[in-house]
């Protein structure tokens, strides 16, 4: 086996010291093309049926898609019946433009216009390959007669527009291979097929400019694509289109800069199916622009449905980490990004500017939940352990307990090796911390102010077998600990205590966090309440009933 770099050219930069283009922002929406139904269905393994090109049609219409590639009906035959089906159903918006492609053959484009009769607005798009390597080696044809071959298609495609003068056309034209064609050599044939179509006495007329393989970096495709802009006759009265691949991971980027570089349009296809590597993503592009606060004039706050129906169509599974798409791209399993993203969702109120750490979006946009978001594996950390329990259950814990419960769930999630869902991390908190040890149940208390602090009588126990303890302290928690120190012989000590109130949708109203040390044993326990002394008074029972259990202690009903 072989593996030798030399074999290949670098491709050659364009020589254009007054490019304008990386100055430049996207400030709109470019005009969309989806071109799904042809190329990106010409590159399935089970290409579309009809019944599946119109449940894809409709979606790409509802999203709000005005220029649609519906197929290629000289050469196939389902193309074609699809074309009619659209046109004799009625199924095309007056606002929507289809689009079908033939190469530059008069037969060929006889019967593309013949598939096209009764359509309201129509686009015709005729193409044929410019690039020095299919000149030389497909077709045999110097650059005269390429030249003459796209000026021929062009009069054909004008001619048969004469014929049917009730259908709104708009005639595009690609020199196919345009990313690998000398740019002076492109700009001569697009002036001669607008020499023949004339855009400047009305005629609408597409440009569109294909890396229909991607052989350089966008930046270059930028630059060629700019001196086209500069250099075609007509300028102002067509539009610019460009269709980039992603043979080299940047059809995205490489449309961008073409904007930028003078691009008025782009085509794609959702999700990037298409040949070899795909096509240009009209998701990832509408979202980029999305997150800029720019309007991409598409709708996809319906994500999930988007995804369902192409994944169901093309078979093809979207990749979990798929931009915007995927299962996996707004979620957090690293501890310190889940902390981050838990404190700016904290901050963050309706209306203000989207500004939360490791989330480019607001997940709410696609259809997403924040369930989502946040996930826990062994990576995870307290913030999002924290997270998970504010989000599902309404319990914001001190950080001393975060950090305490991360540590434990995170031993659970390195044991069994995957995600460790918020039901889990749920039981874990509740048999840890928040369960009462048998014999710790808080019965009632009685508490009195006196001048040396408070006085408790407060009774412990289950049903029918309490005990009463009786303590003095600067409050009531300090009481009740002087209370168990009398009985057991204990130290206790406090060493963390926080107490909140909890929001109207849980049973409880208070919540109790403490951390106590007898001897050498420390221990964290938590309690829920109908009111912040019940729920202090508890958890530092439940702390004392847990240091009982695990040091031979007898409960305090044992020792009446």
């Amino acid at each position: 086996m072989s593996f030798d770099h030399r074999k290949y050219a670098p491709f050659p930069a364009v020589d254009k010291p007054d490019r304008r283009w990386p100055s430049r922002r996207i400030e709109k929406a470019p005009l969309w093309a989806a071109v799904d139904l042809r190329d990106g269905n010409q590159a399935l393994i089970k290409p579309m049926n009809v019944a599946q090109k119109k449940r894809f049609f409709q979606l790409l219409v509802e999203l709000g898609y005005k220029e649609i590639e519906v197929g290629f009906p000289s050469a196939s035959q389902i193309d074609y019946d699809f074309c009619r089906a659209l046109i004799e159903d009625d199924l095309v918006p007056d606002d929507v433009s289809i689009q079908v492609l033939t190469q530059a053959r008069q037969e060929l484009i006889e019967r593309t216009f013949e598939s096209l009769q009764g359509a309201k607005k129509a686009i015709v798009h005729i193409y044929n390959a410019t690039s020095p390597t299919f000149r030389q080696q497909v077709f045999n044809v110097d650059k005269d007669g390429c030249k003459k071959i796209a000026a021929q298609a062009a009069q054909w495609v004008r001619d048969c527009a004469a014929a049917q003068p009730d259908t709104d056309w708009s005639f595009q034209y690609s020199p196919e291979t345009f990313s690998a064609t000398e740019t002076d050599f492109a700009i001569e044939v697009i002036d001669a097929v607008n020499d023949v179509w004339r855009p400047d006495q009305g005629q609408r007329v597409i440009i569109n400019l294909p890396a229909t393989v991607e052989v350089s970096t966008p930046n270059v495709f930028a630059d060629q694509v700019e001196t086209v802009n500069d250099g075609i006759r007509y300028r102002e009265h067509v539009l610019i289109s460009v269709h980039t691949h992603d043979d080299r991971g940047c059809g995205v980027a490489a449309a961008e800069l073409a904007v930028m570089a003078g691009a008025d349009r782009v085509e794609g296809t959702l999700l990037g199916n298409g040949e070899r590597t795909g096509n240009m993503d009209l998701v990832t592009a509408g979202m980029n622009l999305y997150a800029q606060g720019i309007d991409p004039e598409i709708d996809f706050s319906r994500m999930k449905e988007i995804i369902a129906l192409v994944e169901e169509i093309t078979e093809i599974q979207t990749h979990p980490r798929h931009p915007y798409a995927g299962d996996l791209v707004f979620t957090a399993f690293s501890g310190s990004h889940q902390d981050a993203i838990r404190k700016c969702l904290a901050q963050y109120k309706p209306g203000d500017t989207w500004r939360v750490a490791y989330l480019p979006i607001d997940p709410h946009d696609l259809g997403r939940r924040y369930e989502e978001v946040v996930r826990i594996n062994s990576q995870s950390g307290k913030g999002g352990v924290a997270h998970v329990l504010e989000r599902d259950f309404g319990l914001t814990l001190p950080r001393w307990l975060q950090q305490e419960l991360a540590l434990v769930v995170q031993q659970d999630a390195e044991e069994d090796g995957g995600e460790i869902t918020g039901e889990r991390i749920h039981r874990r908190f509740n048999g840890d911390y928040l369960n009462i040890p048998a014999g710790w149940t808080l019965r009632s208390y009685d508490l009195h102010r006196t001048d040396a602090g408070v006085k408790a009588s407060i009774s412990v126990g289950d049903k029918g077998d309490t005990v009463d303890l009786n303590g003095q302290g600067e409050g009531a928690v300090g009481a009740l600990v002087d209370a168990l120190n009398r009985r057991h012989g204990w130290q206790i000590r406090v060493e963390a205590f926080d107490e909140s109130s909890l929001g109207d949708d849980t049973e409880a109203n208070a919540m109790a966090c403490v951390r106590v040390r007898v001897g050498e044993r420390v221990q964290s326990a938590v309690a829920l309440a109908a009111d912040t002394t019940a729920a202090a008074l508890q958890a530092i029972l439940c702390a004392a009933g847990r240091v009982a259990e695990t040091t031979a202690e007898a409960p305090a009903r044992a020792q009446a």
